[in-house]
């Protein structure tokens, strides 16, 4: 597994961009993510991870613009309300659009994103052009990596590269919360 400084955000986003698989700091926990257009290196990363395809991935950003193409039609109060959130740890699921595949969504009828404010990670996004898969870095079922030689541990080799940078601070990964109901999907 190549290690990429934190400094040079430009070298992963070309690996995502030719289909590699990156480890990257975000808020609580190391994220695996990938470019989410190209259906080859989804599967390569749920076959990483040993996820069900189902289960669908989220999508992380460095601003809204970036998400925009991938949410459906939504009530402009209610998106008022997931913005003022962002960029922010808050991950929420919005009505997807046409344009998000199966390998995105699973079995989910929206998507799950979120405009980061951990500045690796929105740099990252920033060079890609895009928004970017972001799931926790370890193998389904475990304990999510919180640093670089959890990463190492849990995929060696198998993943291309590591993105180095510190974590943004939080002590459990992002609560996730349904924009239409407010539901609470996933608590911090």
């Amino acid at each position: 597994m190549r290690h990429i400084p934190a400094t040079d955000t430009a070298a992963a986003a070309r690996l995502l961009q030719a289909g590699g698989l990156l480890a990257y700091p975000t808020e609580a926990v190391f994220g695996l993510g990938c470019d989410p257009e190209q259906h080859k290196a989804c599967q390569r990363l749920f076959a990483l991870k040993q996820r069900p395809l189902n289960h669908g991935v989220l999508l992380i950003a460095a601003d809204f613009e970036q998400l925009r193409p991938w949410i459906g039609a939504i009530e402009a109060t209610t998106l008022a309300r997931i913005r003022a959130t962002w960029p922010g740890p808050y991950t929420w699921v919005l009505p997807s659009s046409p344009r998000v595949p199966v390998w995105i969504s699973g079995q989910h009828q929206g998507i799950a994103v979120r405009v980061t404010a951990h500045p690796v990670a929105a740099a990252l996004c920033r060079d890609f052009a895009g928004p970017l898969v972001s799931t926790s870095a370890n193998r389904h079922g475990q304990v999510p990596a919180r640093s670089a030689s959890d990463v190492a541990a849990a995929f060696g080799e198998d993943l291309d590269a590591l993105l180095e940078g510190p974590l943004g601070g939080l002590q459990e990964p992002t609560p996730i919360r349904d924009a239409r109901t407010g539901a609470m999907l996933r608590d911090s």
